[in-house]
């Protein structure tokens, strides 16, 4: 289990800024908080040594680069230990953008971008369903995302 971190509201109040523009100077950061970009600065970098922020990065939409096809798919393993073994081929197939090891039906869920559903098939037919140990899957297209966020800091 992970150590909780405890962080203080002045923390709190940079991460919520941050959160809504990675991208925003730490001066104006700085002075929305009432202190210095100095303060802010290795508050910052006491936040990152801690783990509660785990970097930046620039969210690219499939959809603007061919990806039209956004999927989930449940899969029911043959024995719950190939898990390692069944996620190790998983990270390797590019489509497939964020893999869970979950309770309930299934032992692991994705969610997989694809070009379309003749792709999908095929990333299901050729890839997912290949790997040994994966007994079988069920597929969910999603029709709409209506909103992805962050965990809000309270």
């Amino acid at each position: 289990m992970e150590e909780h971190v405890h962080i203080d509201s002045l923390d709190k109040k940079i991460l919520s800024i941050i959160q809504g523009n990675a991208r925003i100077p730490f001066l104006e950061v700085a002075r929305e908080c009432g202190v210095s970009g100095a303060a802010i600065h290795q508050r910052v970098q006491k936040l990152m040594r801690l783990g509660v922020i785990t970097g930046s990065e620039f969210v690219v939409d499939p959809k603007k680069l061919g990806f039209n096809t956004c999927a989930y798919i449940g899969i029911y393993l043959e024995k719950a230990g190939l898990y390692k073994e069944v996620v190790a081929q998983l990270k390797d197939i590019p489509e497939i953008v964020q893999c869970d090891y979950t309770t309930g039906n299934y032992s692991i869920f994705v969610k997989v971008y694809t070009r379309d559903n003749l792709h999908l098939k095929e990333i299901l037919a050729d890839k997912i369903q290949s790997i040994r140990g994966v007994a079988r899957t069920e597929t969910f297209i999603c029709l709409e995302e209506s909103f992805v966020r962050q965990l809000h800091v309270l």
